[in-house]
């Protein structure tokens, strides 16, 4: 079953959120904050650590976040452009109506964490680890998707335009949602995943190609 997008009073921790005044640092430690407006631009935040915390209306510029953790985060209309959250940890997050913009995230892990209608685009997630994470009426745009490992995703109603699955690893992965299934490469690391009769037709020749076969139309050669 599909999740719904929850308002901020519907999180269980809504009622011991504090506003939060100030800048963000290296190493920080934010429990229970609600950042709701402004910009961060530059900001650097490496292995800081946000707990039971909401975003609401941020924008994130440039900056830096490495190996920073995202543990019962909730994040609304944000937009994270150009920064590097390389090797974070994200678990049991919802991302609401965000854009990500050329992200570095390589060797991320995500963790049950849902997208509603999110656009991912020129986002590095090679090398990272999805589990039981779902994408809700997103766009995915030119994500690096190459070594990765994925297990039990989804994507209702989601569009994925030129994403790239080169070398992944795939475990109960569904893409029947997907309204498109544009792949730039990585058509043999599809085992795994389960596609529609549909999607099928679509990615033959790509498939074809990735294994080798060769289509022709006619008789046997003599």
């Amino acid at each position: 079953m599909v999740p719904s997008p929850r308002e901020l009073a519907d999180l269980p921790f809504a009622d011991h959120l504090r506003p939060f005044d100030g800048d963000l640092a290296e190493g920080g430690d934010y429990d229970t904050v609600h950042l709701d407006g402004g910009s961060f631009d530059g900001a650097v935040c490496d292995h800081a650590r946000f707990l039971e915390s909401a975003f609401s209306s941020v924008t994130f510029t440039g900056g830096r976040g490495r190996g920073a953790r995202f543990n019962e985060v909730w994040l609304d209309g944000v937009r994270w452009v150009g920064t590097d959250l390389a090797d974070t940890d994200w678990l049991d997050g919802e991302l609401n109506g965000c854009v990500l913009a050329g992200l570095e995230m390589f060797s991320a892990r995500l963790h049950r964490v849902t997208f509603h209608r999110c656009k991912l685009e020129s986002v590095n997630l090679r090398t990272a680890t999805l589990r039981n994470v779902t994408f809700v009426d997103c766009l995915l745009r030119d994500v690096d998707l190459g070594g990765a490992g994925l297990a039990e995703v989804v994507f209702p109603g989601t569009a994925l335009e030129g994403v790239r699955f080169g070398r992944a690893r795939m475990a109960k992965v569904d893409l029947r949602g997907a309204t498109r299934l544009d792949i730039a490469d990585g058509h043999d690391a599809l085992a795994g995943a389960t596609i529609g009769g549909g999607q099928l037709l679509e990615l033959a020749p790509m498939l074809a190609d990735a294994l080798g076969i060769t289509v022709r139309d006619g008789g046997a050669a003599r």
